[in-house]
């Protein structure tokens, strides 16, 4: 097998050993290839079409006033969603490796900047994410069946069970995590798709709500605007996801370009058309006093056949979390691989060619917060991360521009659209802090500088106990795992 260089590069032997018998001249072991054009769309929509456009719906008209703002506000958080996703098909193709976000910002920035992104994402704010869509599939299903009055304790086990079970299929292999996403984003679609034929036939039949009111009533106040823009962003929120399995796609200079613009226009094109069907059967006031708008409009619309939309919402989360295995664990994967991370989190199945080791501590660390139930807390101080780290990409594109200038293989945006795509950011930061400050904030940022006593003795001195040196040797050995190198395509 391969020797881990405590550097965080990879050095080869020609010999090892799996099984108990002796390979010669091994091959490097790298990530598979196993995601096309189809199952990269699958993920690119699969990842944005969560849980966000069946309950912020009325959260974008509230804080916009009027049908017509608010279905130009989605508008514009598709635009966002492209432009951000355009300037990361840049950033990627100059990268030209997995890790998403980590990735930008080690080769542009350097290590600690890299280490704090991740520290940041992989013990707080994707887990407690995972967790909050555990809990809400089995807030659904167990309300669904009507499981034992539904106590808490059901629905929390309901949650881990299916988190668990996603873990496996993403752990065995990386296709059929891939085969699913299809599947489910195929369901969700056809579930918004219902309800876009369903808003159509009303209109046709004369019902048209408050859609005439156009804009009558609209709040242009900066800080409405910024929050109405942030639930619409985190309807969004998932467009970069694709980058994070750059080495796991089959022609990725071509396929994740066309993937995100193909997967960002569908879903912009399904979100204006379901808050038009919205709006055509339900006033503003229903939408208002509505704790999930998808279910009211199916009570209104279907009558009896309404239980197919907690269904979809079902299907819609697990495609998400399914989506968000195969994708996000590949951060901690790679900055591991670059000696950045814990060592054992970049070994991969020598059968299977998965990241196995950095999927389960995602799921273990998402479990834990399931179990200590204070995931909504956290995600409400951490969430505004999700637009620094993605204003500091932009930022990094233009460095790049100058530090990488001769880079044949850069897939290159007009500069206007980074750009933009900054700013956009810098308002959805800034505006909700200068008209509400929170405290929460504060701590938030407290937990990113906290990373840096972390890095210091564990990845800057590399002090280890050598107990965790044996700990991951029968790691290996049971999992049959081995640390993965990267061969540049």
């Amino acid at each position: 097998m391969k020797d881990k260089d405590l550097s965080g590069g990879q050095k080869s032997v020609n010999n090892g050993t799996v099984n108990g018998q002796v390979v010669m001249d091994q091959e490097p072991l790298q990530l598979k290839r196993n995601i096309g054009l189809v199952s990269g769309i699958a993920y690119i929509a699969g990842m944005i079409i969560g849980s966000g456009i069946w309950i912020t719906p009325q959260g974008v008209l509230q804080n916009t006033g009027s049908v017509g703002l608010s279905l130009i506000l989605w508008c514009v958080g598709g635009v966002i969603a492209m432009f951000g996703m355009l300037t990361y098909c840049e950033l990627i193709s100059v990268i030209r490796k997995a890790g998403g976000d980590y990735a930008i910002f080690f080769k542009t920035l350097g290590r600690v900047p890299g280490f704090l992104f991740i520290w940041t994402a992989e013990i707080a704010r994707n887990p407690s994410t995972r967790a909050v869509q555990t809990i809400t599939f089995a807030t659904y299903l167990s309300d669904f069946l009507d499981v034992c009055g539904s106590p808490i304790v059901i629905k929390k086990l309901i949650g881990a069970s299916a988190l668990i079970l996603v873990c496996i299929v993403n752990c065995y292999s990386t296709l059929l995590g891939a085969r699913v996403q299809v599947i489910f984003t195929t369901i969700k679609v056809a579930a918004l798709f219902m309800i876009i034929i369903g808003g159509l036939v009303a209109i046709a039949q004369g019902q048209v709500a408050d859609l005439p009111t156009g804009f009558q009533g609209s709040i242009t106040a900066p800080s409405n605007i910024a929050r109405a823009l942030l639930s619409v962003g985190f309807s969004y929120g998932g467009w970069n996801n694709l980058n994070y399995v750059f080495e796991e796609v089959k022609n990725p200079r071509r396929n994740i370009i066309l993937s995100a613009i193909l997967g960002t226009i569908l879903v912009t094109f399904v979100y204006i058309m379901t808050n038009l069907s919205y709006l055509a059967l339900l006033t503003r006031a229903e939408m208002f006093q509505s704790e999930a708008v998808a279910l009211t409009w199916g009570q209104k619309m279907l009558g009896p056949a309404a239980f197919i939309l907690p269904l979809a919402v079902m299907i819609s989360t697990l495609g998400s979390m399914n989506g968000s295995l195969g994708t996000l664990t590949r951060g901690p994967f790679a900055a591991a691989r670059d000696g950045n991370w814990f060592d054992v989190l970049c070994f991969i199945s020598v059968k299977r060619y998965t990241p196995m080791p950095s999927i389960v501590m995602h799921v273990t660390i998402a479990l834990i917060f399931l179990i200590q139930g204070t995931v909504t807390s956290l995600i409400g101080f951490l969430s505004f991360f999700t637009w620094v780290f993605s204003g500091l990409a932009s930022i990094c594109l233009i460095i790049l521009r100058f530090k990488e200038k001769d880079c044949p293989e850069r897939f290159k945006v007009p500069i206007l659209i980074p750009i933009v795509f900054f700013l956009m950011c810098v308002f959805l930061i800034v505006a909700p802090i200068v008209q509400n400050p929170r405290i929460e904030t504060l701590y938030a940022a407290l937990f990113v500088v906290s990373g840096v006593v972390v890095y210091i003795p564990a990845f800057h001195f590399k002090l280890k106990p050598k107990f965790l040196n044996k700990i991951e040797m029968y790691i290996q050995m049971i999992f049959e795992l081995a640390p993965s190198s990267y061969v540049e395509q």
